[in-house]
């Protein structure tokens, strides 16, 4: 299986294309905010969100509880989508597990688990990788920052000098979510 980044996964997700489960993980929360909402926009219509979107916070659920909202079927819609934020908080991850083994094919299940990352060598982590994406963001190193606000904004059709990406990008830090 191709090593996912992402740009392939939005990519995927603007072509209308779900997978059954996303683990969004690491230190650079903007890439995993910007994932998770944007499933959280276009994975449903607005009139099939009420029934259909649910939002958990690691802290306040377990994993059961979980696991029983994504095996539920959607109400007159062709999918369901549960998102689990601060999903570094949720207590026994593994007991998703059996889950992972038959996901419901009409969930899109989404974790969003920042500041940290799932550790790779547990059983857990394959059997997300077998059945959905994951994706780890590390924080930007300061030199590549200038790049990542020049496409920034040669994505909104603007265009800034050196100096001045490098004044923002000295006075600003690494955090992405403050520099856009």
């Amino acid at each position: 299986m191709a090593k996912h980044t992402y740009e392939s996964v939005f990519s995927e997700l603007k072509k209308g294309v779900f997978r059954p489960v996303y683990y969004f993980m690491g230190e650079e929360s903007y890439y995993i905010d910007k994932l998770t909402d944007y499933i959280a926009e276009n994975a449903l219509s607005e009139e099939d969100k009420g029934f259909n979107q649910t939002i958990f916070y690691g802290l306040d659920t377990t994993v059961d509880t979980i696991v029983n909202a994504a095996r539920s079927f959607p109400m007159m819609s062709e999918r369901q989508v549960i998102i689990v934020k601060e999903a570094q908080l949720l207590k026994n991850i593994e007991n998703l597990t059996p889950y992972l083994k038959h996901p419901q094919p009409t969930t899109v299940l989404v974790f969003a688990h920042k500041n940290g990352s799932l550790d790779k060598r547990k059983k857990i982590a394959a059997e997300l990788e077998r059945v959905g994406v994951v994706l780890e963001f590390k924080k930007v190193k300061d030199e590549h920052l200038p790049v990542f606000v020049n496409n920034y904004l040669r994505g909104k059709g603007l265009v800034a000098d050196t100096k001045c990406v490098s004044l923002l990008c000295e006075s600003v830090g690494s955090d992405l979510n403050r520099l856009v």
